[in-house]
């Protein structure tokens, strides 16, 4: 089983661990050396709760190797390769020698019932196959919550501002969460600035938030005007939203809900 530090492969870690104990599970955490700081805090807990060691991951090469055989150009939505070599090559290594010997790996995802958009990976391998128990289970994001919530790990410290694990440039960040990345994390923000600028001395036609490089996305008066229609967002959403009466706490509204469910990446976020 995929941990990536976010909620629901913890959950789904939980969820296994009180309904299924006789299964001798193996957790992993593919590492990029470039995750926050609260997703190692939060990892410590879930291997306090689970009773067993998540196995961490390294990639053999780092984010500055790949970069540079890329030319410099940024990863984005449509050209991913920091998910292909950092995330998936370190998983497929890792798994391989088994594999070739014949032994059946099932992989544990933590896709939910109301993630119809979403798809799991899916290695090419006939040895391999990908299980959904929360989907077989019809578990969606409120039960996930209550799941954690229940277990007393609760959530990862950074949905406090952020919608999801995955490293501190992540470009399916919300412009939003790139001025909480700049107020909360300011050290990793002059980083992620820093590979956008070197990127851009390279040609690279990417910048990591679409549209505006992380200068102009920091100017005080579009600072701003980010958080002024992110506010707006959340207000209209609220006044929209329709109560469940067979949910006794109301649902976090989240970033996705505000701004558009996005294809993410599931070896990162999950």
């Amino acid at each position: 089983m995929g941990l990536s530090g976010g909620r629901d492969s913890a959950a789904l870690a939980v969820y296994m661990r009180q309904n299924l104990p006789e299964l001798e599970l193996e957790y992993f955490f593919t590492d990029t050396g470039k995750e926050l700081p609260e997703v190692y805090e939060f990892l410590g807990r879930l291997e306090g709760f689970i009773g067993k060691p998540i196995l961490r991951l390294n990639p053999d090469r780092d984010f500055d190797f790949w970069l540079k055989q890329f030319n410099y150009f940024l990863p984005s939505p449509q050209a991913r390769w920091c998910t292909r070599q950092l995330k998936l090559r370190p998983l497929e290594q890792w798994l391989r020698p088994e594999l070739e010997v014949g032994t059946k790996v099932y992989s544990y995802v933590a896709i939910r019932s109301d993630e119809e958009f979403r798809e799991g990976y899916k290695s090419k391998h006939k040895n391999m196959k990908t299980v959904l128990p929360f989907k077989e289970a019809g578990i969606d994001k409120q039960a996930v919550m209550e799941i954690l919530e229940s277990s007393g790990l609760g959530l990862p410290k950074y949905y406090n501002w952020r919608s999801r694990s995955g490293c501190t440039f992540c470009f399916f960040q919300q412009k939003i969460e790139w001025v909480r990345l700049k107020e909360r994390h300011p050290e990793a923000f002059e980083e992620a600035k820093s590979y956008e600028k070197t990127a851009e001395n390279n040609g690279s036609p990417f910048t990591w938030t679409e549209g505006e490089t992380l200068d102009e996305l920091t100017r005080p008066e579009r600072i701003e005007q980010i958080k002024s229609d992110y506010e707006k967002r959340l207000q209209r959403a609220i006044k929209n939203r329709k109560a469940n009466p067979l949910r006794e706490k109301e649902e976090i509204i989240d970033l996705d809900e505000l701004y558009g469910k996005s294809k993410v990446c599931l070896a990162c976020h999950k």
